[in-house]
């Protein structure tokens, strides 16, 4: 049976190198790459055969790691992670530190701090923002399983992190807006 450190280990390796990875997430399946790296983050554009102009979203180890890359985190933030029964990935304003091409044309990044064991380590250990989007071409169906995962999409990563394969999930996380003006707006339940 794989070990967790050891998957750790062999996607940190890849996301240093500028590589695409195909990991579980707390969530979906998810291609995940360096969040900064502008390089990696088109590969993940170009297997998904999606415009850059529709951002992705990055998941981060905690909140000090969430004030990195952006530059105000509104106060109401915390309270939506704190009081939140299911995964929620916040869009905020004013992002910073990553990859141009992962930037909306507003200026805004979507982030979540994942309540799973495996993002957790691997994004504290990498140190940074890892992009997290779905395991599927743009238009597909998300994959509720890896079973389900195209083989297009499984060529076209550097690495398959062999953990929670017999997962089995319902659908990705809420998405709620949440700028620095005190608007708040749910972008998908």
């Amino acid at each position: 049976m794989p070990d967790q450190n050891t998957e750790i280990k062999n996607a940190l390796q890849v996301l240093k190198n500028g590589g695409l990875i195909l990991y579980p997430t707390d969530t979906v399946w998810g291609i995940g790459c360096d969040a900064s790296n502008p390089e990696a983050v088109k590969k993940v554009y170009n297997l998904k055969q999606r415009k850059d102009s529709k951002a992705l979203i990055c998941l981060v180890a905690d909140d000090r790691m969430l004030k990195k890359y952006v530059k105000q985190v509104p106060a109401a933030a915390q309270n939506i992670i704190d009081v939140t029964d299911k995964p929620t990935t916040i869009i905020y304003d004013e992002a910073q530190n990553l990859a141009e091409n992962l930037i909306a044309d507003d200026g805004s990044i979507a982030i979540r701090i994942p309540d799973d064991d495996f993002c957790f380590w691997l994004s504290r250990k990498f140190n940074g923002a890892i992009v997290s989007t779905s395991a599927n071409i743009s238009g597909a169906p998300t994959p509720k399983s890896f079973k389900e995962i195209a083989p297009e999409v499984l060529k076209g990563v550097d690495y398959v992190v062999n953990l929670q394969r017999e997962k089995i999930c319902d659908k990705p996380s809420s998405i709620i807006k949440l700028s620095n003006n005190g608007v708040v707006k749910i972008i998908r339940e």
